[in-house]
């Protein structure tokens, strides 16, 4: 027969086992985990948990969502919410970048791309945007939490990740040319107004040490920082990216639109 300290001995140990086992079975009823690594939780709707459960981001969607939070792209977790979700919102006349977008990250989107009215004073209504949203999921709440600092629910500030390097690949580049690129005067510029001087050196290094291109940065009056390539260093860059921009947005990287005018184009 045990004696005392025996005896209290196997009450801790019974104790910390019951205490184990009723925190896994608390995380079991919370998350189930699925093959592909990603949760079924009670906040999705039955007729989607098979969607979401087959989901895994290709390195396409990686890439496109990676260059798209370094650009135009936002992320919401919203509250109440337990995951992200992720949209894209464009100009009337980006309506064929929207939907390459969208064909990319079809298996997240539940409908297709659609315009966004607005309202002028008169009470008129108007056609502003092309968008889309995915649904959420944790392994866009993992990038979510990658690109964002937030404040609560809401979302906060962007940011660049200090080893975006490693997720920085030539389409990811696109994706940030086409969203926040612009040429002019023979040379690329990057909207960078988001991001802080820490950030932008961050993408500097990156940039030269991952594809070998040296940009700059300005202040652009009271709106921020900005990034550019002199001439040389656009045709760099030009040489990485031309292969994936779509017919549509050439004029991105100085280039005439192939489906309406040359379809060679011409560096201006």
């Amino acid at each position: 027969m045990p004696n005392v300290e025996e005896l209290k001995r196997l009450i801790t140990v019974k104790a910390i086992f019951c205490s184990q086992l009723c925190t896994a079975w608390l995380l079991y009823n919370k998350y189930m985990v699925n093959t592909v690594g990603s949760y079924v939780n009670k906040h999705w709707h039955k007729n989607l948990i098979s969607i979401k459960q087959q989901f895994t981001i290709t390195d396409t969607q990686h890439s496109l969502l990676v260059g798209s939070m370094l650009g135009d792209g936002t992320m919401w977790m919203g509250k109440g919410a337990v995951n992200a979700n992720y949209k894209v919102e464009q100009g009337l006349q980006q309506k064929d970048y929207v939907y390459w977008k969208y064909r990319i990250l079809k298996p997240l989107v539940l409908t297709e791309p659609k315009i966004s009215y607005r309202y002028a004073e008169d009470g008129s209504k108007y056609e502003k945007s092309w968008w889309f949203r995915t649904m959420r999921h944790p392994l866009l709440t993992t990038m979510y939490n990658k690109f964002y600092r937030s404040d609560g629910y809401r979302t906060g500030r962007k940011i660049v990740p200090t080893n975006i390097i490693e997720d920085l690949d030539e389409l990811a580049l696109t994706v940030w040319i086409m969203d926040d690129g612009s040429y002019s005067r023979k040379a690329i510029d990057i909207s960078t107004y988001s991001f802080s001087l820490d950030e932008i050196v961050i993408l500097q290094k990156a940039l030269e040490k991952k594809f070998g291109v040296v940009m700059k940065y300005h202040r652009d009056r009271d709106k921020g920082l900005r990034m550019y390539a002199s001439h040389p260093e656009t045709l760099k860059l030009i040489s990485i990216i031309r292969k994936y921009i779509i017919p549509t947005m050439m004029y991105k990287i100085g280039l005439r639109n192939p489906v309406t005018t040359d379809p060679k184009g011409e560096i201006r």
